[in-house]
């Protein structure tokens, strides 16, 4: 009796857990261009200055400026990606003005020195390419120890702002706005201040991509409709609900008792596919939905072969509960190593992939280690603690009819 009030609270426990918090987390679930509209550029950059390398640094820096510029003006969620050495991925959903997103990604960053009065003083190019670099004071306080190409001017500048703040900006926002303390007269200074580590780094880094700026060109382009994403994802949705009732009929039908089981297995499944795509920021993109197809599939396919080796034992003449016992140890090695390959090739898929590609394989590992979670180890116990209770304790409810079972 314990074991059935076991499984009568966990069963309602599940389904009420999925009722109430199925839409809010479907709704924050973040959409792809391809379900969502907007647009994507692939940039290739190289240096504007002839003999100058473009790092990885810089190349991140790169990114991290375009991502505040695009957040300016004010457009949704923005994913601006280096890749490889020289590229730099940015997809921007839902943008209503694809035009000036473009003109002012294409525009390079702008490294200045300003004066009190806003005068642009000194510009990144002033700068010597890695010339800035972190420090440590005798207190062990970090600084910006930086180069200049010319120590003539910026002594002039020193000279005249001498007590005065000379503020560092990246295109339009301050950086840090530090006082000229002294003159300095052979080109070398430090920028000094209440800055941690990665504060210190940060800026440094910053300097050193305004000394070598970045031309970007476009080398692919895409471009998505908020209709044609928004027809997409019906479509999509409408297709998955479909197939998903069809298999859980399906498994009712022939499984019978433990097909209900499946079927609550498959509803958590999904459940808690959602709930790691929130947890994870997972953006869903349509080969993403087809991973989360393809892991639904995998998961009916564990209980498949968890049923039937159950069935092929109560054939052989076992009772149920022995039957459980050998079909559950019997398919659990066949089941996790055709998850564990699946895994292999997932991860390869990541490593190797890019974009929408790497997505996938995000969200196919996700999927197995969810199908692992509930539909062999929960489903097993929901099994387990029913057939232990002797409510379903008769071969009729596994769907093996009498006259299947031979004598042992």
């Amino acid at each position: 009796m314990k074991r059935l009030t076991a499984f009568v609270l966990i069963v309602l426990v599940t389904l009420g857990v999925v009722a109430g918090t199925s839409l809010p987390l479907a709704k924050s679930v973040k959409l792809g261009l391809d379900l969502k509209g907007g647009f994507e550029i692939l940039y290739v950059a190289s240096p504007l200055e002839g003999g100058a390398e473009v790092t990885r640094e810089s190349l991140r820096e790169t990114a991290r400026s375009l991502e505040t510029r695009v957040n300016a003006i004010g457009t949704s969620e923005p994913e601006i990606t280096p890749e490889g050495a020289d590229r730099i991925r940015v997809k921007i959903p839902d943008a209503r003005n694809e035009a000036e997103v473009r003109e002012i990604l294409n525009k390079p960053a702008e490294l200045t020195f300003r004066g009190p009065d806003g005068k642009k003083e000194m510009i990144g190019s002033d700068f010597v390419q890695g010339g800035a670099s972190v420090q440590f004071d005798q207190a062990g306080q970090p600084y910006i120890a930086i180069q200049v190409k010319n120590a003539e001017k910026f002594r002039d500048v020193t000279e005249r702002l001498l007590g005065q703040p000379l503020a560092i900006y990246l295109d339009e926002k301050q950086l840090s706005a530090p006082y000229v303390q002294s003159v300095i007269a052979n080109g070398q200074a430090s920028i000094t201040g209440n800055y941690t580590f990665n504060e210190a780094k940060e800026l440094a880094d910053v300097i050193n991509l305004g000394a070598l700026p970045l031309k970007l060109t476009e080398k692919y382009t895409q471009s998505v409709g908020a209709t044609l994403g928004q027809q997409s994802l019906e479509k999509t949705l409408l297709a998955g609900v479909i197939g998903m009732i069809i298999v859980l009929v399906f498994m009712a039908v022939v499984y019978r008792i433990p097909g209900l089981i499946a079927a609550l297995s498959i509803i958590a499944f999904t459940w808690l596919l959602m709930l790691s795509f929130r947890l994870m920021g997972v953006t869903l993109t349509l080969p993403g939905i087809a991973a989360f197809v393809l892991g639904i599939g995998m998961a009916v396919d564990a209980n498949i072969i968890t049923y039937e080796r159950i069935k092929d034992e109560i054939r052989s003449g076992k009772k149920v509960s022995s039957a459980l016992r050998s079909g559950s140890k019997n398919s659990f090695r066949t089941i996790m190593d055709a998850n564990l390959t699946t895994i292999i090739a997932a991860a390869v898929i990541l490593f190797l992939g890019s974009s929408s590609v790497k997505g996938f394989g995000v969200i196919l590992i996700a999927s197995i280690v969810a199908s692992i979670i509930t539909n062999v180890l929960f489903s097993r116990l929901l099994l387990t603690l029913l057939v232990r209770s002797k409510a379903v304790d008769h071969p009729k409810y596994f769907g093996v009819k009498e006259d299947e079972i031979s004598a042992l």
